[in-house]
C-alpha cells in the first residue's frame, strides 16, 4: 500500500467525487461517531493515533481545501472546528488533541473534500511533520 505521501503526490487535485461522497450517501460503511444536519465524523482507516476521526461538511461547495475557501465558507469552517471540539470531548480527550487539516500536494492532502483529522489519545510530538 502507498503511503500517504506518495498517494497525495499521486492524486490531482479536483473537484470530482470522492470517497467522502460515498460515505455520506451511506453507499459504503463508516464508523461514524457524530453526525449533524452539517457535518459528519468517523473514525479513520488508517489511525495514526489511538482516536483519529475525520470531520467532513456534507455538502462540499467547491471547498475541496482550505485554499479553496472562500467567505462564505466561514460558517462551515467554523462548524467543523467547533465539531472537532465537541468529538474530542466525547471522545474524552480531556487531556488534548490535536487537529489537522492538510492542503495541497506538499501539504499530503489526499482526498480533495477539506476535512479535518482529528488525532489524540497519546502524547503528540513538534515539529509535527
Amino acid at each position: 500500500m502507498a503511503s500517504e505521501k506518495e498517494a497525495a503526490l499521486a492524486t490531482a487535485p479536483s473537484d470530482a467525487p470522492t470517497i467522502f461522497d460515498k460515505i455520506i450517501k451511506k453507499e459504503i460503511p463508516a464508523n461514524v461517531v457524530y453526525e449533524d444536519d452539517k457535518v459528519l465524523a468517523f473514525r479513520d482507516i488508517a489511525p495514526q493515533a489511538p482516536t483519529h476521526i475525520l470531520i467532513i461538511p456534507k455538502v462540499k461547495d467547491g471547498l475541496t481545501g482550505l485554499s479553496k475557501a472562500e467567505e462564505r465558507n466561514i460558517e462551515i469552517l467554523g462548524h467543523l472546528l467547533y465539531t472537532a471540539k465537541l468529538v474530542a470531548k466525547q471522545e474524552g480527550l480531556e487531556d488534548g488533541f490535536r487537529v489537522v487539516i492538510n492542503d495541497g500536494p506538499q501539504g499530503c492532502q489526499s482526498v480533495y473534500h477539506i476535512h479535518v483529522h482529528l488525532l489524540g489519545g497519546r502524547q503528540m510530538n513538534w515539529p509535527p511533520g
